[in-house]
């Protein structure tokens, strides 16, 4: 594996780089004044629309795509340093349109949508003109078993019928989020992974209501939000169930793969950001005669978070490789690695840095608070740790028993 980027990934960092230093970070404080003046579940900063046309008119759109058609054509490898640069402003997925759950969306129906799927919702979605949610957990329920999943979608003629409550909808909150990928159940009867599908629901379906949305420490994330949602005998046309009956965990897994490791990308630029932030307050700051920098302690925190940084970043690029060359399938190990260090090291790096900056780190005047929040939720998102390290141990063990049965010959 080559440790340098390509030519070309080094323009696309150099462009991102750019935009951020002249867009984004500057209107990160217009964004919050603007979603502070209106009803923060009804309307848009009108700021975050300007900054989407810049984006566009730049070509710094649907980098995420592997698939050159609707996307850049960037390899998993080559989106990774991509999206960390994107990861290191909460604006700045959206800006690009490269922010989950639509990225996820729009990879399921770019692999599994029928065309008139495709026409309906991905092309609106490409373009951002909507946003969409992802609707799978369930307050009932051990969700981290998606078989557990307990919403019903039963075929009723020429349309399905669906029932159950979701929540942690993520983007349901926003007046721009038009329809909903939903997890469910269509056959109890067959295989344990076999029962599940995954249907379209346009939110303004009889049926369909949007119960509350559910804080994040405190933080709402309007407009956004994560949603908890009703569905009670909402009928939609059979035509939007996606790929077929029983088919939502293979969906689950197409779309999970490349899902996780975005959000690992992101969590590596957000903990860049704070290191940064926590190198230049501790130079500034003095305390017992000298400079916070120059304290032993503090130094202590920026090796650490340097090193935990690094074997993140080179663990992530490991995973989009195999992604690349061998298939997710193949990669599955790497990514449920990955998806536990990532999220666990950010974690680590802004904590000290909100220690680095003392009661100001817990204030809305820096952005490491509303980090560490957010970053905070990526330990359950698309799998808690324990199953992803579930996982780690069962692909080891399996080795060991193929070791033996080698040595057994």
């Amino acid at each position: 594996m080559d440790f340098d980027y390509s030519p070309k990934v080094k323009e696309w960092q150099e462009s991102l780089n750019a935009f951020m230093e002249e867009h984004i970070y500057p209107n990160e404080s217009v964004y919050e004044k603007q979603l502070n003046q209106q009803d923060r579940f009804s309307d848009i900063p009108p700021i975050m629309e300007e900054l989407k046309s810049k984006a566009k008119e730049a070509g710094l759109w649907n980098l995420f795509l592997p698939d050159s058609e609707y996307g850049a054509g960037l390899s998993n490898l080559e989106y990774a340093p991509l999206c960390e640069i994107m990861g290191r402003s909460s604006l700045a997925p959206e800006v690009f349109n490269c922010a989950a759950p639509d990225t996820g969306n729009m990879e399921v129906l770019v692999r599994y949508g029928s065309d008139e799927q495709k026409r309906q919702w991905l092309e609106p979605l490409l373009e951002g003109e909507i946003r969409s949610c992802f609707s799978m957990t369930e307050p009932d329920v051990a969700s981290s078993d998606a078989t557990n999943v307990q919403t019903e979608i039963k075929r009723d003629g020429d349309e399905y019928v669906i029932n159950g409550t979701k929540w942690w909808s993520s983007g349901a909150g926003d007046p721009r989020c038009k329809v909903s990928i939903v997890m469910g159940k269509n056959d109890p009867d067959a295989p344990r992974y076999d029962q599940q599908s995954m249907i379209l629901v346009p939110l303004d379906t009889e049926g369909v209501t949007i119960k509350r949305t559910l804080p994040v420490f405190g933080y709402d994330h309007a407009p956004h939000g994560h949603a908890e949602i009703e569905f009670k005998n909402v009928r939609v046309p059979a035509s939007h169930l996606i790929w077929g009956e029983g088919k939502g965990f293979a969906i689950a897994q197409g779309r999970l793969g490349p899902g996780r490791i975005h959000h690992c990308m992101r969590t590596i630029g957000a903990a860049e950001r704070a290191l940064e932030v926590m190198c230049d307050r501790v130079q500034e700051r003095e305390a017992f005669g000298k400079t916070l920098a120059d304290q032993g302690v503090i130094r202590e925190w920026i090796a650490d978070s340097r090193i935990e940084i690094e074997q993140a970043r080179l663990l992530t690029l490991k995973a989009a490789h195999m992604m690349d060359t061998v298939g997710n399938k193949e990669a599955k190990s790497e990514i449920a690695m990955i998806k536990v260090v990532a999220p666990n090291m950010a974690l680590k790096v802004i904590d000290r840095a909100i220690q680095a900056f003392g009661a100001a780190g817990v204030s809305q005047d820096t952005p490491l608070a509303a980090a560490w929040a957010n970053i905070r939720t990526l330990r359950l998102a698309d799998g808690p740790d324990e199953v992803h390290r579930r996982a780690v141990a069962k692909y080891e063990l399996k080795k060991a028993e193929n070791r033996r049965a080698v040595h057994a010959r």
